[in-house]
């Protein structure tokens, strides 16, 4: 007949913290452009605050919840803006726009919007790079190109390709001469790639961070003649980034670090229940009780604790309730 007996687990609960540091978000309530909030973070503090997941961002909203501020505090984001002819030409005339009034454009919406099309008007936007529009290869020469009219919807990458297997690449307009002999090849009411685009690997974080986690609203930023433009965000927006010019005023927020005890232990007396024929002590068990202890304290969103099983004296962990000696532990 089975009997029902009584253990007692000894467990060291480790805090362990990266570096013996702690991640500290600090809100500015002073209005400055962002190249000034940098140099102020820089000086008082790390950097202006650098966002590398959800979790960062949620705790930044609260931070400016608790401070009790809803509009735009710069954040230390930047996207640089250099657009480039897909053939490389660099020479006079390469610095020729003709983008449409309307809209803003180029307006990079969503913070995403690195091609370029064109339409009959003559005049150009920024889009998505993967949306599917007909487009305008270039043959001859730089100084004399030759035009032509592809009327077939691919992505720009693709229509990139396609130009410089058949043709020369992807046209590339310097002056409005040539800009007419382009897009009155486009039939009314659509729109063609052309060969200006610029790199999507422009977002910088101001500490150096990579750009792991992106969060952009969905709006319009206007580029205008920019070549840099700052990331601000806000409680207003859920925290998605949007950006401005960078000499806007602004509150700001940077990061610090906070020292913290290298460790934290703690011992934990377990009273376990079981069969008698079961011996708690045998390697598997234990293992699979640790394991099990540790995934509660997950589900619960409990983070950077390690359990660990003291032995005792004479080598076990578990003793039988009524074997256990009245010792002070």
């Amino acid at each position: 007949m089975a009997r029902v007996w009584f253990g007692v687990l000894f467990v060291s609960v480790w805090l362990n913290f990266s570096s013996c540091l702690v991640l500290q978000f600090n809100f500015v309530h002073k209005s400055l452009n962002w190249t000034e909030a940098q140099t102020y973070c820089r000086d008082k503090y790390v950097d202006l605050v650098t966002i590398q997941n959800p979790e960062e961002n949620s705790i930044l909203l609260n931070l400016l919840s608790a401070a009790g501020h809803d509009s735009d505090v710069w954040i230390g984001l930047f996207n640089e803006i250099d657009w480039r002819w897909s053939d490389g030409f660099s020479g006079i005339g390469a610095d020729y726009r003709n983008w449409t009034p309307s809209n803003d454009e180029p307006n990079f919406a969503s913070g995403d919007q690195f091609c370029v099309n064109a339409d009959i008007e003559g005049t150009w936007w920024d889009d998505f790079c993967g949306n599917e529009y007909p487009f305008i290869c270039y043959n001859g020469t730089e100084l004399e190109p030759e035009y032509v009219y592809v009327a077939e919807g691919r992505n720009w990458a693709d229509a990139q390709k396609y130009c410089r297997e058949f043709f020369i690449d992807l046209a590339t307009m310097r002056n409005n001469t040539e800009n007419q002999m382009a897009l009155t090849l486009i039939p009314s009411g659509e729109y063609s790639w052309i060969g200006l685009s610029r790199n999507s690997n422009s977002f910088h974080w101001s500490d150096g961070s990579s750009f792991l986690f992106s969060n952009s609203d969905g709006i319009y930023n206007p580029l205008g003649s920019m070549k840099v433009i700052c990331g601000a965000t806000s409680n207003m927006s859920s925290g998605e980034y949007k950006f401005l010019p960078c000499e806007s005023k602004l509150p700001f927020v940077c990061y610090s670090f906070l020292p913290v005890e290298e460790i934290k232990k703690r011992v934990v007396k377990l009273r376990l229940k079981t069969d008698d024929l079961v011996d708690l002590n045998e390697d598997s068990l234990k293992a699979n009780i640790l394991k099990t202890l540790q995934d509660k304290l997950a589900e619960h969103g409990v983070s950077g604790v390690t359990l660990k099983i003291r032995q005792q004296a004479d080598g076990e962990v578990f003793k039988k309730e009524n074997d256990r000696k009245k010792t002070e532990l």
